[in-house]
Parts: C-alpha cells; sequence; structure tokens
C-alpha cells in the first residue's frame, strides 16, 4: 500500500469535481478548490474521519469494498478505479462479468436526475444505482445479495418482486425478462453469472423453463408501462432507455404525460422516503 501515492491521488481527484458535478449546491461562500472532505465522504456512504485519514495517509489499508465506494463517490474511470486499487494494495476488480462500475459521465446524468426516478441496470438486470425517487417508487434495490441482484432471478424466485406490476402484465414481464437473460447469456457464456442464473433459474421455476424453451429474443418494450404503488396506486408511465455500450449498462428514466393523473402522483412520490420491500 502506497500511502502517500493514494492520498495525493484522492486529493487530487477530489479536487478536480465541483458541487454541481456531483449535484450539489455550490453555495455562495465556497473557497475550497473542488469538493470538501466531508462532501466527498457523503457521496461515499463513510465517515468524514474515515475518509480524512486516508487522504492524510494515516488510518488503516481501506477494504476492498470502501475502495469501491470511494471510486464511485469521486466518479472515477474505470482506469482510475484500477489504479486506486492498485495504490492500496488490491488486485483490481474484474471488469468482464459485472460489469458493476458505473461511469463517470453516467453518473454525472443520474446526478441531474435528482427529482426523478431513475436507476442504471446492468445487462443483467442488477440495480446498480438508483434516485431518490427511484427509490419512493420501486425501493431501494441496490441493497440484495447473490443471484438475489438480479431482478429476473427475484422475479421468478420471490413474489414479493411482482407487487409492483399489475398482475394481468405478469406474463409479458415474464417473457421480457427471459429474453433479456438470454441475450446476456448468448454474450458472456455459460460459465458466468448469465450462466449461473439460467442454471438456478431452471432448476427452482417452472415458469422460467418454459418461457426459456421458446428462445425468445429482440422483444420490444410496450410504451407504457403500468406500475403499482402501494400509497398512490396505478401509475402509467413512460420507460426511456439510456444504453452505455461501453459498459453494457442501461440508465432508466421514468416520466408520465404532464397534466395526467400519473404525473401528479409521481410529483408526490418525491415527497416519499423508499419504498420498503414486501410492500
Amino acid at each position: 500500500m502506497d500511502r502517500e501515492q493514494l492520498a495525493d491521488f484522492l486529493r487530487t481527484r477530489r479536487e478536480a469535481l465541483q458541487p454541481e458535478d456531483v449535484g450539489l449546491p455550490r453555495g455562495q461562500r465556497r473557497r475550497t478548490r473542488g469538493l470538501r472532505r466531508e462532501e466527498v465522504a457523503a457521496l461515499c456512504g463513510m465517515s468524514a474521519d474515515y475518509y480524512g485519514r486516508i487522504e492524510q495517509a494515516r488510518g488503516p489499508q481501506p477494504s476492498e469494498q470502501m475502495l469501491a465506494a470511494i471510486a464511485r463517490g469521486l466518479h472515477l474511470s474505470l482506469d482510475e478505479r484500477d489504479h486506486l486499487f492498485r495504490m492500496a494494495g488490491h488486485g483490481t476488480p474484474r471488469r468482464s462479468l459485472r460489469a458493476d462500475h458505473v461511469s463517470p459521465g453516467m453518473m454525472r446524468i443520474v446526478d441531474r436526475l435528482a427529482d426523478t426516478p431513475a436507476q442504471v441496470m446492468s445487462v443483467l438486470g442488477e440495480t446498480l444505482l438508483q434516485t431518490q425517487p427511484s427509490m419512493a417508487l420501486v425501493g431501494d434495490q441496490t441493497g440484495y445479495s447473490g443471484l438475489d441482484r438480479f431482478m429476473v432471478y427475484r422475479w421468478f424466485t420471490d413474489p414479493v418482486a411482482r407487487l409492483t406490476y399489475p398482475e394481468p402484465d405478469h406474463p409479458r414481464h415474464s417473457r421480457f425478462f427471459t429474453a433479456g437473460l438470454r441475450e446476456g447469456y448468448t454474450a458472456l457464456g455459460p460459465d458466468s453469472p448469465a450462466g449461473e442464473l439460467v442454471d438456478a433459474l431452471l432448476a427452482s421455476s417452472e415458469e422460467f423453463a418454459g418461457i426459456w424453451g421458446d428462445h425468445e429474443v429482440g422483444l420490444r418494450r410496450v410504451e407504457i408501462k403500468r406500475m403499482l404503488h402501494p400509497d398512490v396506486g396505478l401509475l402509467e408511465l413512460h420507460c426511456q432507455n439510456l444504453l452505455d455500450e461501453e459498459q453494457s449498462q442501461r440508465l432508466l428514466v421514468y416520466t408520465a404525460t404532464p397534466g395526467s393523473e400519473s404525473y401528479d402522483k409521481l410529483q408526490l412520490l418525491s415527497s416519499l422516503g423508499a419504498r420498503r420491500p414486501g410492500t
């Protein structure tokens, strides 16, 4: 672990970020060049004291989990993230299988969607990043572990995952999720998380096995997605997709037609907290 170089690297990257780059107000009395340490610590989900000790070349060796959080908070590129891990004495994370590093450009877009339901999804349907309105709409989907990280797995194994959508729409969603997994399976191969997902679902879900055998691919997304919320009821939302081809990730943005009932409900969701799992 190269403490001095690590500290200097973090300082330069912190000073290069402006408050507006991460969705923070600049304020009238800001004298600090770039972000303050406490602001970066909040973005990384750690205490200001812990982050400060790392940037001052003090404290223990950061874990891989902490380094990943710092990479996200500082909006590092993949090369910068790998450099961070090496300086901290760790091996670099694998890029090819999970592609779970959200690019700085994508993070800047999400930061500017703070009042809109939006989330970044991996190629296999893992939620990597959400805005607060997205958490209010569908719940916090970033805290799962194991195969539960992937929406397609939860859809076929956990009935709670289906509560967000009206029951008549379930067959269409089942086909859509399965077709998406097949595309990921073809791209990544059987010896990948996609292969692990397919094997697990074939063993646990007869519904999935039946749809998987149909070999459907390239299903078109519907123009209007119907969603259920326990507090505001049924919403009819447009779901726009922005593809980051380099990262094989998608940004989903939910909007409603201005003046519609769903538009008013979507505005109301902005005042609600994150939806609890199972509600």
